[in-house]
């Protein structure tokens, strides 16, 4: 039986890091691309990459088509992962061209390059997101209209939609996950949730003087990446391609979430909080709670991390981090 080989776009980041090492563990052969950039940003994937690891990566950017050719061309890969993106809400309202071109165009540029080689065996995977969803009302499913409120979801939204035109038009195998909120100790600082931990613990060590935030009510359904990362090896090796939601089915506010990890920590959260409005967004979307029956009854996927074991895996890394000089970041879990 031949070996399968998987490609992973945004393999440095959260997810690519840990869907890599799930993928390791089936006994893939693992390859993934990179951004050239000026920093290192191969933190959470170097204790996996080459030399003498097991994942290969390769230098390509989803604004350059023949770049993503080129790998196609090298891999040959039997399954493709497209986690990449300008994956940060906010920071798209600033960047809405670049957002579009990435996050939105640079799926139609893979499946292209799929199309163009005459690839039909390849498995595609779209990371859709529930941001496309966001002015409708909660809970929301595959059915559920998108009524998206950001230039990011705008471009999800794009990306799903040529997933599905490429599925239905030229008879390709290309699913969408359409993943709600999902976090890690491997999460970026820029975003919330992050944030909120990072801050609680400088805090707490006497390093910060208290964290500003934007819009405290919004809520989220939030899980743990790990867990969806077996969601998205589901989605990928199912019988057929279609289009899938994968959540946890509950919601907290962000003040919820700030509130129990300063109180993990013995602190009360409204004694650190300032409120800034530089961190609000000029669209605001409510409320975001995902009904994932399909993916559960279908494909027997369910979360394994509830809210308060996310918060407290968050919590415990970020003070490892902080308290010992000799940890490195994202290696956690």
């Amino acid at each position: 039986m031949s070996v399968k080989r998987a490609l992973v776009t945004g393999i440095t980041g959260q997810d690519g890091s840990y869907l890599a090492e799930l993928l390791l563990t089936k006994g893939y052969e693992v390859y993934g691309i990179q951004r050239r950039t000026s920093t290192i940003t191969t933190d959470r994937i170097d204790h996996i990459m080459e030399p003498g690891g097991p994942v290969k990566t390769f230098y390509a950017d989803l604004e350059d088509a023949n770049s993503l050719l080129n790998v196609l061309m090298k891999v040959k890969p039997d399954e493709l992962y497209n986690l990449a993106s300008m994956s940060h809400v906010r920071i798209s309202f600033d960047l809405p061209v670049y957002t579009g071109m990435v996050t939105g165009l640079g799926v139609a540029r893979w499946l292209e390059a799929l199309r163009t080689l005459g690839a039909k065996d390849t498995r595609f995977y779209q990371a859709s997101s529930s941001e496309m969803f966001g002015a409708s009302p909660p809970p929301q499913s595959e059915d559920t209209p998108f009524k998206p409120q950001s230039p990011y979801g705008c471009a999800k939204l794009y990306g799903y939609w040529m997933t599905r035109c490429y599925r239905l038009g030229y008879d390709m195998w290309a699913a969408n996950g359409i993943l709600f909120n999902h976090e890690s100790p491997r999460r970026s600082e820029n975003f919330v949730t992050k944030k909120i931990v990072r801050a609680a613990v400088r805090i707490k060590l006497g390093k910060q003087g208290q964290v500003c935030l934007g819009n405290l009510d919004a809520m989220r359904d939030w899980g743990f990446a790990g867990d969806y990362c077996f969601a998205i090896h589901a989605i990928l090796t199912a019988p057929d391609p279609d289009d899938w939601v994968v959540s946890t089915g509950e919601y907290h506010s962000v003040r919820e979430f700030a509130e129990k990890v300063f109180a993990s920590l013995g602190m009360k959260f409204e004694d650190c909080c300032d409120i800034d409005s530089r961190f609000f967004r000029p669209n605001e979307v409510p409320a975001l709670l995902g009904d994932s029956r399909k993916i559960r009854e279908r494909l027997g996927w369910k979360p394994k991390v509830d809210f308060d074991g996310l918060v407290d895996m968050m919590v415990k890394a970020v003070w490892e981090e902080e308290t010992n000089p000799k940890v490195r970041a994202f290696t956690n879990v």
